[in-house]
């Protein structure tokens, strides 16, 4: 499980749905782009502080990974990192779900969450996608 999660986050990064660093991952967030927030497991104080700062009062969830900054930049293609952002939904997800079957207690009610907000999205342009036909049915 560990190196599926990691494949697919050299995945998300060649899908460029994964902005690497703290000034990428915080524009990410500030910009309300990012949907999780990633936090290697060996991340300095400050990095920790910084991140959990930046998600306070957004809908950008936080996760430390069971992965240090030299496992996390080496499956993003860089020498280490401390922190990313992951901006698209179902890489979200995928990982949420990843992350869950390595340890379900600390990452279960993340999962959950991502796949509430996905599927309320899924809802939302299914409903956006009716409410076009109909207008168009109009004419």
């Amino acid at each position: 499980m560990r190196e599926k999660a990691l494949k697919l986050l050299g995945l998300m990064r060649r899908a460029n749905a994964i902005q690497p660093g703290e000034d990428r991952a915080g524009e990410a967030v500030q910009a309300g782009k990012a949907k999780l927030l990633l936090l290697a497991s060996d991340a300095a104080d400050n990095a920790r502080r910084r991140a959990e700062n930046l998600v306070n009062g957004r809908r950008t969830l936080l996760l430390e990974l069971p992965f240090d900054r030299a496992e996390l930049g080496a499956a993003l293609g860089l020498g280490g990192c401390a922190t990313a952002a992951v901006t698209d939904l179902g890489f979200a997800g995928a990982l949420t779900e990843l992350l869950a079957g390595i340890d379900p207690e600390r990452y279960g009610a993340a999962a959950a969450e991502t796949a509430r907000r996905s599927q309320k999205a899924q809802r939302r342009k299914k409903e956006t996608e009716a409410l076009k036909r109909s207008k168009r049915n109009e004419r």
